[in-house]
């Protein structure tokens, strides 16, 4: 009768020892199974497939070459809504001694927005009032001679007589373009998140052509401001989708050198933009900024071949569990770069082989918010990249000489616009590779920072102390120092600009790469649309305006300390692999310092194998913290009744192996 009771007991004591041992309260490491290696995709995956081979080169130069479209695309606006010289032809005679005939309206200051000519007649009280001023004489004309120097003979001001009472629908228009693209951001970020990069890109080109060739046949400035708002849009989704494309093709080596590439055209686009637009004056059959609208628009009908000749993101696919589809793309590869993966001993075909059974899993940028650091970061590099296109206006208003010709002018500072971006994408080159991307962003921040505080406190100090009776010396210095400043300002803003946005695509994982990086660009926007609301209100309050993004700046020097170095590190996966990027000093340890947990790609790897301690385990593993606590208390002196008290826990099944 004895026998029964004792053999459940003898078969729990063999599955006990059956159990691999634990280790306060944890599976063993030896015990645990081999990493995985589909979710390393630049470690493993990758290198199997030839690592950045012949095909992903010729990916990565098929996504160059729409960059310099986008770039002529982005910079339209300065020359489809320049504001024009005004000559008024037929003014209103109200009890004036004015007479019929012509009246030339002299110019003498700058618009602010885009750097071309507001014209200006005296008020009443001696001062100046621009052409799109509502109220006051400037306005008192009945028909206008409008003029551009800008490379067209007509745009849309000129073409609507958009002047006076009507000044305000320009600010509409360029509102238009900015706010679609905000929208866009967002929303085309989330959907390449779930439906993939290749369709956004594709939808994203069919309705550019169709959204962009319309807005050339506008037979009013409402249809041209809801037609550039969808064309925003469209041009947000063909950004963000080749951004993440070309950063997801290339392994940590090459992803800075290859996006800066594509910063390079874009920046020639802009410089070439004069010049496509001074072709486009005097056709004969339409107007001048139609024909300047298709020809911009036009270039993207080269991007209908993407259809079929550019693939889905691997990366994409191999995160979300479209293992099938991974299958059949990882063979195309590894044919296009001669890789025989029949021979391949890594073992990456063999792992998909057992994982076709599983079933997509997407995740929407919402999960973001149930993480700890992931989120800190992404809204860190939010407000930077805001500040930095919110900032970069300032200097630029700062930089416009208001009394030089309006030719002269307009193309002056738009081409001292654009030789600062090509000087900001040199630097940022050895900047990057020498300081990192924390290194480098923090370095370009501080100097924004210097610029805006020097420009603000430095200028009214020396009107103040120093040359307070010579003030033709005085303005003179001011000017110079303005403009200085404003230069070495905009430098500095626009590589935190374009910083922030790289820096967001490298430590956002790939599941939702695509919010991550929508949110960071639509930022972007919220800063370049400052630039048209000062406009609107006639640059009042633009003190306080460069004030704000002054002390966004010291604000953002602090949260930058936060980031993460995602230099020469693997592009995160998943959600856990975002999380577990932490941060590390900017300076090297000193030896005999204890280094931060989880910082090395191999750490992580072996703390995901970590299991938790099974359940009918429980109560044995409490069991072992009780013991362990009473060992300690044991003094030295008892050595041997410690032995006795370690023997009575392996005999009750409590010790691990040591």
């Amino acid at each position: 009768m004895a026998a029964g009771p004792e053999r459940p007991v003898a078969e729990a004591q063999q599955q006990e020892r059956d159990q691999p041992p634990i280790e306060n309260g944890f599976m063993s490491l030896e015990q645990t199974q081999a990493p995985r290696l589909l979710p390393h995709v630049d470690g493993s995956v990758l290198p199997s497939l030839g690592g950045f081979g012949k095909h992903q080169k010729q990916l990565v130069i098929l996504t160059w070459i729409p960059a310099l479209f986008i770039g002529f695309s982005q910079f339209s606006d300065y020359f489809l809504l320049a504001q024009p010289n005004g000559t008024c032809v037929q003014p209103l005679v109200n009890g004036s001694n004015w007479t019929m005939g012509s009246l030339t309206l002299p110019v003498t200051v700058t618009n602010g927005g885009i750097g071309t000519p507001v014209p200006y007649l005296p008020l009443d009280n001696g001062t100046r009032g621009g052409v799109g001023d509502s109220g006051g004489m400037q306005c008192a004309c009945k028909e206008w001679k409008l003029e551009l120097q800008t490379g067209l003979s007509q745009n849309v001001v000129t073409k609507w007589n958009l002047v006076c009472d009507s000044a305000w629908k320009v600010h509409i228009a360029k509102f238009s373009l900015l706010v679609g693209s905000i929208f866009g951001y967002l929303v085309m970020g989330i959907l390449a998140d779930w439906f993939g990069r290749h369709p956004v890109l594709i939808v994203s080109v069919l309705f550019m052509l169709v959204f962009g060739l319309s807005v050339a046949f506008s037979f009013n400035v409402t249809m041209f401001s809801t037609l550039r708002f969808f064309e925003g849009f469209c041009l947000a989704g063909l950004t963000l989708s080749l951004y993440i494309l070309r950063i997801e093709l290339c392994l940590p080596g090459w992803r800075f050198s290859m996006t800066m590439v594509a910063s390079f055209l874009m920046v020639g686009g802009q410089l070439v933009m004069p010049g496509v637009a001074a072709l486009c004056r005097g056709w004969p059959a339409r107007d001048d900024w139609q024909v300047l609208q298709i020809i911009i628009i036009c270039p993207f009908v080269l991007m209908l071949p993407y259809i079929w000749i550019f693939p889905e993101s691997l990366r994409w696919l191999l995160a979300t569990q479209h293992y099938r589809r991974s299958k059949a793309m990882m063979l195309c590869i590894a044919r296009k770069n001669q890789v025989d993966m029949t021979t391949e001993p890594s073992g990456v075909l063999t792992e998909l082989e057992h994982e076709l059974h599983k079933k997509p899993k997407r995740t929407c940028i919402v999960k973001m918010t149930s993480t700890r650091n992931l989120w800190k970061n992404i809204v860190v590099l939010c407000v930077n990249s805001l500040t930095g296109y919110g900032i970069h206006h300032c200097f630029a208003r700062s930089m416009m000489d208001p009394e030089a010709p309006v030719s002269a002018m307009f193309h002056a500072d738009y081409y001292t616009m654009a030789g600062i971006a090509v000087a900001t994408c040199l630097a940022l080159c050895p900047a990057v590779a020498f300081m990192g991307r924390r290194g480098g962003l923090l370095t370009f921040m501080i100097i924004t920072a210097l610029a805006s505080l020097l420009q603000l406190g430095l200028l009214n100090l020396i009107g103040k102390y120093s040359l307070r009776h010579d003030t033709v010396l005085r303005d003179t210095l001011n000017r110079k120092f303005s403009v200085a400043f404003s230069i070495i300002g905009m430098f500095s803003s626009h590589a935190v600009s374009t910083l922030s946005i790289f820096f967001c695509a490298e430590i956002t994982p790939t599941v939702i790469r695509g919010g991550g990086l929508g949110l960071v660009l639509a930022s972007a926007g919220f800063g370049m649309l400052t630039a048209p609301i000062m406009e609107l209100h006639n640059q009042k309050g633009y003190f306080l305006h460069h004030m704000i993004f002054a002390a966004c700046t010291l604000l953002c020097i602090i949260c930058l300390l936060l980031l993460p170095e995602p230099r020469n590190q693997p592009l995160p996966e998943s959600l856990a692999d975002g999380e577990s990027y932490t941060r590390q000093p900017l300076l090297s340890h000193r030896p005999g310092e204890q280094h931060l947990l989880l910082t090395k790609p191999g750490d992580r790897d072996l703390y995901s194998r970590v299991h938790d301690t099974p359940r009918h385990l429980t109560a044995t593993g409490s069991t072992t913290t009780a013991a362990a606590t009473a060992l300690a208390a044991v003094p030295t002196s008892y050595a041997t009744r410690g032995e006795v008290i370690g023997n009575i826990m392996v005999s009750n099944g409590v010790g691990g192996s040591s």
